[in-house]
């Protein structure tokens, strides 16, 4: 059911807001989609606070009315996670842009959601510090959406995900109230862990104004390499392997040989060759602050990767060609949205078991009929399952692909993983999450959502 504002809510929100309460159609429309295939649900109305005060006497008339919220930032989601699939408003915290401090002392950053993740890396780097996750789309997307969903990215390998780095939030809740869920400081046994239950909740607990992050000291040096298999699950193997020789790399990315080919005419790269009997490549950085100990890093990377049959390995030389290496995976994305209709499954599993994934993902696209196209952070088992509808018949896309779906979902649990590493799971993903929690569990996370939002006016219709 899609919610419509009355004329006495209309009066509320534009004496509020003035020009930042939006209800022109085309704009509407516009924060309707994020990017998760080719959905569009506009709400019926845009609201662009710029205080938290705002954000709270929205929230507090909202939560009287009984008017769904939807609270967005960039849009750069995959699970369609801030997509108002029941009308109402959208809260866009696009004008919560500061940086409010970086405290070099205590190596934090006290940050507004608005702000774009690359832009406090960056920001954060002049100052010789680092915070690590580093989504594919830390170009766009907000540090709060990243929050949200707890994303990760390709630095998550050997440094961890948002999770690991948010020391505290200010929050306001679907009532209106303000609350910090935590305290500025690394250690805290105070009481359950507030922060972390907002953490990749979705936007369906409360919305984030406010977000400490810890940082700690940038590497001053780092090595990249590409290494191109013969065979895309022995690409997967050496993935453990490389572990198993206590090695962490900074990034392991595997790319199979579409994926790597569609990027580069998406891009227009002509530089980096691919042979025909190249099947997967594994994109492996080693990052640190002494040069000979990265040297000697890369030489037993190598002598793991003579236990496999790879071609040359292209090492690169140049800040130029490292940035064209990581500009080629980070542009898989966008390169496979570009060829096709898709759909796109955010598996993971224990590392060891990702050439068993790669397997049941291949052999359920027979069964079916799909291609796929798969990537991801390998060092995590975290692996992007992309499913081209190409010449698939509108029935099959529609009614059998969420039973292949399922049934992949099914292996994965299987061998130790889950539904969703990164993208959340929003409203695409919902239908499966039986498939990763029996229901006692999916239970206990419906009563902590209506302790929080007994209304139900918060991000309605995600997760569950």
């Amino acid at each position: 059911m899609t919610t419509l504002l009355n004329e006495f809510q209309i009066a509320f929100f534009s004496e509020l807001l003035a020009e930042r309460f939006i209800t022109i159609p085309d704009q509407r429309i516009e924060y309707g989609s994020d990017e998760t295939e080719d959905y569009n649900f506009p709400p019926s109305a845009v609201l662009k606070p710029i205080s938290v005060e705002e954000v709270s006497e929205i929230m507090k008339f909202c939560f009287k009315e009984g008017i769904p919220v939807t609270p967005a930032g960039a849009r750069t989601g995959l699970s369609g996670g801030a997509l108002p699939t029941h009308g109402g408003i959208l809260i866009s915290m696009e004008k919560f842009n500061r940086i409010l401090e970086i405290d070099e002392n205590n190596h934090q950053v006290t940050t507004e959601p608005g702000v774009i993740t690359q832009v406090l890396q960056d920001a954060v780097k002049e100052k010789g510090l680092f915070y690590p996750p580093d989504p594919a789309s830390k170009g766009s997307c907000f540090i709060g959406g990243n929050v949200s969903e707890n994303s990760g990215g390709p630095k998550a390998v050997k440094y961890g995900v948002t999770k690991d780095y948010v020391l505290n939030l200010e929050v306001v809740l679907p009532n209106g109230e303000i609350i910090w869920t935590g305290a500025n400081v690394l250690k805290n046994a105070t009481g359950y862990n507030l922060t972390q239950l907002i953490v990749g909740s979705e936007g369906t607990l409360g919305i984030i104004t406010k977000i400490v992050l810890k940082l700690i000291p940038h590497p001053t040096n780092d090595m990249l390499m590409l290494v191109p298999f013969f065979d895309a699950q022995k690409a997967c193997e050496a993935v453990a392997a490389i572990f198993k020789a206590g090695i962490t790399p900074s990034g392991l990315e595997f790319m199979e040989r579409d994926a790597l080919i569609w990027t580069k005419d998406f891009i227009g790269e002509s530089s980096i060759a691919i042979a025909d009997n190249h099947q997967a490549h594994l994109l492996i950085e080693v990052d640190g602050f002494n040069q000979d100990q990265l040297m000697l890093e890369c030489e037993k990377i190598l002598a793991v990767l003579e236990k496999f049959e790879t071609d040359e390995i292209l090492f690169a030389d140049s800040e130029a060609q490292k940035n064209t290496l990581w500009s080629l995976r980070r542009k898989v994305g966008e390169a496979v949205k570009s060829q096709s209709i898709y759909k796109e499954e955010d598996t993971v599993v224990p590392r060891y078991e990702l050439p068993k994934l790669l397997f049941h993902v291949k052999e359920i696209g027979r069964k079916y009929g799909f291609h796929s196209v798969c990537y991801g952070h390998a060092g995590d088992g975290n692996l992007h399952v992309n499913i081209i509808k190409g010449d698939l018949s509108d029935e099959k896309w529609e009614n059998e692909l969420p039973i292949a779906i399922r049934e992949l979902f099914t292996k994965v649990v299987k061998l130790g993983g889950t539904i969703s590493g990164e993208h959340g799971i929003g409203l695409v993903q919902k239908p499966y999450m039986d498939i990763a929690f029996p229901e006692f569990t999916l239970n206990l996370m419906r009563e902590i959502k209506r302790v929080f939002d007994p209304k139900g006016i918060l991000n309605p219709g995600k997760i569950f």
